[in-house]
C-alpha cells in the first residue's frame, strides 16, 4: 500500500532581485507500508526541499503530493488536518528542532495531543523507553543531552503522534560516527515494528546501502535512477549513480581510493540544457547537451533516466592509476 506519493514535482524559491531557483524540478517518488526508501545525491541536489515539500512545509509550484490517499496541504498557522499528523518528519539538527526553553516530556506530550490524546506521563515513559533513553529524560532539558540522544527525543516526539510514514532529513549527518550507526538501526527496527513507511535522505551512500529497501538516486532537483538497493548497486545505469558509488570509501585492505567526481553541482538558478548531468558526464554524446531524458523502466522497480547506458556500468567510469 503506497502511504506517501510524490508526482511531478516542482518547487521554486524566489527571492527578490534574484532569478528563481527551481530546487525540484518534476521529481517523483513513493513510499509504501512497511518500506524504507532512501534518498541520495550530492548535497545541493534538492533532496531537502524534496522532503519539506513532502509534509507541507513547502508549497509546490506545480505537481501533488499525496498522503494515504489525500492530497497534503501546504502548512499554515491553522492545525493540520488531523489524518495527515500521522505524516512526520525528523530533522538533520535536533537541538534546533527541540525547544531548548521546554522539558522533553512537555516536547513529547505535544506528539500525543496531535494524536488526540491527552497528556500522559506514562506514555512518555514508554516512548522514551522505546528509544532507549531513561524515563528520567521527561524532566530534564535539550542542552542536557548528547547530539545522538537530542535526535532520540526528536525520534520520540514524532512517535508520539503515531505516524505511519516518517520523513528523516539527514537525520544522522550531525552525530558522531557511533551515534549515527545507533540511530540509523533505530529508526529501521522502528519501520519494521510498527509497519511504518521511512523517507530516509542522506548523503552517506553507505548507511542507505544498508538500510533502504529501495534507493532513489537524485541530482539538480531532478530523479537520475531508482531501483531496489542490491540492485542498484549491483548494477548500476546511471553514470552519475556509478560515481557516487565510487565515491564510496571500501575497507576491503585493496588500497584503492575512493574516486570523487570531477566539478560541483550546477547552480539550480541556471541548469544545464539537455541531460543536467552532461556537462560532468564522461559517457555524454552530443545529444545530451539538448535532450532532456525521460525516466523509462528497464526491469521491475528499477527505471533510469539516461538514453545513452543501456547495460549495467559494473566497472568505474575512469580507470585506477
Amino acid at each position: 500500500m503506497t502511504l506517501l506519493d510524490m508526482r511531478d514535482l516542482v518547487v521554486t524559491y524566489q527571492t527578490p532581485g534574484r532569478p528563481p531557483v527551481t530546487a525540484v524540478a518534476g521529481a517523483g517518488l513513493s513510499v509504501e507500508r512497511g518500506q524504507i526508501v532512501g534518498l541520495v545525491g550530492e548535497s545541493g541536489c534538492g533532496k531537502s526541499t524534496l522532503g519539506k515539500a513532502a509534509v507541507g512545509l513547502l508549497a509546490p509550484s506545480s505537481g501533488t503530493v499525496v498522503f494515504d490517499g489525500t492530497p497534503v496541504a501546504p502548512l499554515t498557522r491553522r492545525a493540520r488536518p488531523v489524518a495527515q499528523r500521522r505524516l512526520q518528519m525528523i530533522f538533520q539538527d535536533p537541538f534546533s528542532s527541540l525547544n531548548p526553553r521546554r522539558s522533553v516530556g512537555e516536547q513529547i506530550n505535544d506528539g500525543l495531543r496531535l494524536a488526540g490524546h491527552r497528556r500522559d506521563a506514562g506514555r512518555v515513559r514508554e516512548l522514551l523507553e522505546r528509544v532507549a533513553l531513561p524515563v528520567d529524560a521527561a524532566g530534564r532539558y535539550p542542552h542536557e543531552f548528547s547530539g545522538g540522544q537530542r535526535q532520540r527525543i526528536a525520534i520520540a516526539r514524532a512517535l508520539a503522534a503515531e505516524p505511519s510514514c516518517i520523513v528523516a532529513d539527514e537525520p544522522i549527518s550531525a552525530l558522531d560516527a557511533s551515534a549515527q550507526a545507533s540511530v540509523a538501526t533505530l529508526l529501521v527496527d522502528l519501520a519494521r515494528e510498527l509497519d511504518m513507511g521511512l523517507l530516509f535522505i542522506s548523503h552517506d551512500l553507505a548507511i542507505v546501502r544498508q538500510i533502504a529497501d529501495v534507493t532513489t538516486v537524485m541530482y539538480l532537483g531532478t530523479i537520475a535512477e531508482h531501483g531496489p538497493t542490491h540492485e542498484l548497486w549491483a548494477r548500476p545505469r546511471h553514470p552519475y549513480t556509478r560515481a557516487l558509488i565510487d565515491a564510496v570509501p571500501r575497507p576491503d585492505g585493496s588500497g584503492r581510493l575512493p574516486e570523487p567526481l570531477p566539478g560541483d553541482v550546477p547552480d539550480p538558478a541556471a541548469p544545464p540544457s539537455g541531460c543536467r548531468f552532461h556537462p560532468r558526464c564522461p559517457l555524454a554524446l552530443p545529444e545530451c547537451a539538448v535532450r532532456v531524458p525521460e525516466r523509462v523502466e528497464i526491469a521491475p522497480g528499477h527505471s533510469v533516466a539516461c538514453p545513452v547506458v543501456k547495460e549495467p556500468l559494473t566497472i568505474s567510469l575512469r580507470p585506477v592509476p
